[in-house]
């Protein structure tokens, strides 16, 4: 019979944790609400008082959501000097067992001779830019009690590349899938995508990598499933009778190739990053990523702020990877600056232009009866020879309930000028209709390269 003076909460912990405290972290209401002998047992800031919950919100219902613990608090310095309250990685011991690595199995070899000899300009790069995020991804591994081999696990997904996508479209170092992604706290949205968020990402993974090992009980098949998804890998175990991934592994139908090959790449690539020299790689020390966070209140454009503030807007754009389209969305935004630059934009923000979306404006029309291009030219403020071309009419016979494009898709407005892009349309042309150049409509709408989509609004003329 439950005690009825528990919460409803500490008994929903007590439920999934049991008696021997599997759960690393709970809500910090549960663990005040619990006796004493309970908390110790449950509560890892009392059983380590050394260690403060720094990466992972104490309270759900108060925190919002597991992923948004990537602003660590009231810390508004991030990065190589952590908060004096994280956790050093090296000495703690991981409180979901260890990883081993199995050096001699001929898969893990055969990764090992892969990377050496086919893409070791590929390895060499990850692991020059993994160095530059490391020291911020092992406090919150070790915050989770996950085993610190883990970490690596980003350089099979993604060579810990924040601005990575998938064909299947996953995105970010960790490669969320929206869906996922939303389970655990990561917004995907219009102007932001926290998938590409480096932190958030890899709280949101350590999240997901210990609830797939509460599944599956071993962290191969917890990689596994990170890979493939638990369902998948859930009936694989189902239909081999066995929860050994070597076992399944074994079988083509199970799993597929990508699946089979995923925990052999982790093993071959943590033993890589562990010691390079051994495997004839060398990593040349980076540039740490650290920054400051300053709250900015309106939607501004990037670049906006880099003229204010004389802050690249590169390094803008590389510490906010998660702002897909370099815009400071609406209601307020901890903006990511380099460190020391706070104040600056601080001062700065009241001098910025707030940013507004594309005005809409009425581009079709569906004819009614009784109406011509003559009436429409003279409705819509055009001319009847501009209707036939943005239609393809060779005449001038219209007939009812048929859709005509009214205008072009650009509309004057407080902001400057915009254009809905149409199928077929690319910068050069666009570029040359509005007699603009193909880098100044790269510089006005943020794009890193040549690629545009149908129905993209750009902006034309600041």
């Amino acid at each position: 019979m439950p005690n009825a003076g528990w919460p409803w909460h500490v008994l929903f912990v007590g439920i999934l944790c049991g008696p021997a405290g599997l759960c690393p972290v709970i809500g910090d209401a549960a663990a005040a609400a619990m006796p004493s002998s309970a908390q110790a047992a449950s509560d890892p800031s009392t059983a380590r008082p050394d260690r403060g919950l720094v990466y992972f919100p104490g309270d759900p219902a108060a925190a919002g959501n597991p992923a948004a613990a990537g602003n660590h608090g009231a810390a508004a310095n991030h990065g190589a000097a952590a908060p004096e309250s994280a956790p050093e990685a090296a000495p703690e011991p991981s409180w979901y067992g260890e990883i081993t690595i199995l050096e001699d199995h001929p898969a893990v070899q055969a990764r090992i001779q892969y990377f050496q000899t086919e893409i070791p300009d590929r390895v060499q790069m990850w692991l020059n830019r993994f160095d530059r995020y490391q020291p911020m991804i092992e406090p919150v591994f070790a915050e989770f009690g996950l085993p610190r081999e883990l970490i690596y696990l980003s350089l099979v997904e993604s060579g810990f590349n924040p601005m990575a996508k998938s064909r299947a479209r996953a995105k970010g170092a960790w490669q969320f899938m929206r869906g996922t992604g939303r389970m655990y706290g990561l917004r995907a949205k219009r102007l932001v995508d926290e998938r590409h968020d480096p932190m958030k990402s890899t709280v949101a993974a350590a999240h997901h990598l210990r609830d797939l090992y509460d599944q599956f009980g071993t962290w191969p098949l917890a990689m596994a499933a990170y890979n493939a998804g638990a369902g998948k890998i859930s009936r694989a175990i189902a239909k081999s009778g066995s929860r050994d991934f070597w076992t399944i592994a074994k079988s083509r139908r199970l799993i597929r190739r990508e699946t089979r090959q995923y925990v052999p790449k982790f093993m071959a690539l943590t033993m890589i990053a562990k010691d390079p020299a051994r495997f004839g790689f060398a990593v040349e020390a980076q540039e740490r990523h650290q920054y400051d966070e300053v709250r900015v209140g309106k939607p501004v454009r990037l670049r906006d702020v880099a003229k204010e503030t004389n802050i690249p807007f590169q390094d803008l754009r590389g510490l906010n990877p998660e702002l897909i389209r370099g815009i400071v969305p609406a209601n307020g935004y901890d903006l990511k600056v380099p460190v020391g630059a706070g104040p600056r934009v601080a001062q700065a923000e009241p001098r910025l232009k707030p940013w507004a979306p594309a005005p809409r404006s009425r581009t079709w029309h569906r004819v009614r009866r009784g109406e011509s291009l003559s009436v429409l030219a003279r409705r819509f403020g055009t001319n009847v020879r501009t209707l036939k071309r943005l239609n393809d009419l060779s005449g001038t016979v219209i007939l009812a309930g048929q859709r005509l494009r009214v205008r072009e898709d650009a509309a004057e407005s407080g902001d400057g000028k915009w254009y809905r892009v149409r199928r077929g349309d690319n910068l050069w042309k666009i570029a040359r209709r509005f007699r603009v150049s193909v880098p100044d409509l790269k510089a006005l709408n943020n794009l890193r390269g040549n690629m545009i989509y149908t129905r993209q609004m750009l902006l034309l003329a600041p």
